[in-house]
């Protein structure tokens, strides 16, 4: 285990979705966070347990039409982008999205390779894997003070369990 980086073990949606939880726990306000990984990967499951946790009622389901779902917790902004449909990263500038990224709202951004070199540096970025047993591993790496300062809140909350 290092300090700018954890790897994670996630046998199940309901091991994706805690740790979707204790990120929420330790997220600080105008944090961008990139999820990674293939299709399937449990992108959209994380940022459910993360949002469920922080107190969204309402549905979430994947903004892959959309490109952002905009939920509201006592005043705080969660943005969730999903830019898997773009065929060039200039859609991303012509979407307008720069926006959302300049407050303080918190940036949860699926697929954030489809719209580079134009979003936003990640405070923290998950990779997520399909293991062969069916369950997932999750990467997770700092990038930056604040995303060290959830990473540490993560790890010293002892759950979930490194890999």
């Amino acid at each position: 285990m290092h300090a700018d980086h954890l790897t994670l073990a996630l046998p199940d949606e309901a091991a994706t979705l805690a740790l979707g939880a204790a990120l929420a726990a330790h997220l600080a306000p105008g944090m961008v966070v990139w999820l990674e990984g293939d299709l399937g990967a449990g992108k959209t499951a994380l940022v459910r347990g993360l949002l469920r946790a922080a107190g969204v009622k309402e549905a979430v389901k994947s903004p892959t039409y959309t490109l952002v779902e905009v939920h509201v917790v006592s005043g705080l902004n969660f943005y969730h982008f999903d830019f898997y449909r773009f065929n060039q990263a200039e859609e991303y500038l012509d979407a307008g999205l720069d926006e959302y990224f300049s407050g303080s709202g918190i940036c949860l951004v699926e697929w954030p390779d489809k719209a580079a070199p134009y979003l936003p540096a990640a405070d923290m970025r998950i990779e997520l894997r399909v293991g062969s047993d069916a369950g997932r591993t999750a990467r997770i790496e700092a990038a930056s003070a604040r995303g060290r300062t959830c990473l540490a809140g993560v790890m010293s909350s002892g759950s979930p369990q490194p890999a």
